[in-house]
């Protein structure tokens, strides 16, 4: 089944198109990548997926439905975002947690919800200040399942880990994938994660689209130049 369909997308900023006339269609329950070079629009494309910024032009449909016409709130309740930078807010780790369920006036038990990301209890009390970035967008990732979301939305999440971390932090989507169903839309630049991580994939290059496919045919039988040359390391 179709998760988001979009159509002739183009995102305009200060007279400059970030993304220019973007079509594809993301599959619900997979892990799908946009990559592309530094630059290129992939966050901003992200970004109009639970409208943190909506299009200048074209239409996007989530689960079949005209995106505009869905209240935002709700939106972003089934369409959780993770940013690259783990953001987290309050005095304790606790407070991340229990942040969206007050906001969307539903009962939680934080306990449960941080062992969905391999943390131990104990960190829940735990300052923010003290706790490592990896076990931060581990938290960072927690409050995102508060709401049972459909979708997760993954910013380059795991560019400020070192290797071993990051390999964990794939685990970890992989698994809420796998075992809770989620959707995953992941941005990386990262061409070993992206074929690492992904089901299906596109190619953002100057807010452009080059090419989609399945991440097998698109690593093992380039089409275009320029997947060619990002393959091959010489898009930045």
């Amino acid at each position: 089944m179709i998760l988001y369909k979009l159509s002739s997308v183009t995102k305009i900023k200060s007279g400059k198109k970030i993304l220019d006339n973007i079509s594809c269609e993301i599959d619900k329950g997979k892990i799908f990548v946009i990559m592309g070079p530094s630059g290129s629009g992939k966050t901003t494309l992200l970004r109009l997926l639970n409208r943190l910024e909506d299009p200048s032009e074209g239409e996007m449909f989530f689960n079949g439905e005209d995106i505009k016409k869905i209240d935002v709130r709700e939106l972003r309740k089934k369409v959780a975002m993770v940013f690259q930078i783990p953001l987290l807010f309050g005095e304790k780790a606790v407070d991340n947690i229990l942040y969206p369920a007050k906001l969307y006036k539903i009962e939680v038990n934080p306990e449960e919800v941080i062992e969905l990301v391999g943390l131990k209890r104990d960190i829940l009390n735990q300052k923010i200040d003290s706790v490592s970035v990896g076990q931060a967008q581990r938290i960072a990732i927690a409050r995102s399942l508060v709401l049972n979301p459909d979708v997760l939305l993954l910013d380059e999440p795991t560019s400020a880990l070192d290797f071993s971390s990051k390999i964990e932090i794939e685990n970890l989507i992989k698994d809420l994938n796998k075992n809770l169903g989620i959707s995953i839309i992941f941005v990386t630049h990262d061409l070993e994660q992206a074929k690492r991580m992904g089901d299906r994939a596109v190619l953002i290059v100057e807010g452009k689209k080059i090419e989609e496919g399945s991440i097998p045919e698109m690593f093992e039988n380039p089409r275009s130049s320029e997947l060619k040359k990002f393959l091959k390391g010489e898009l930045k």
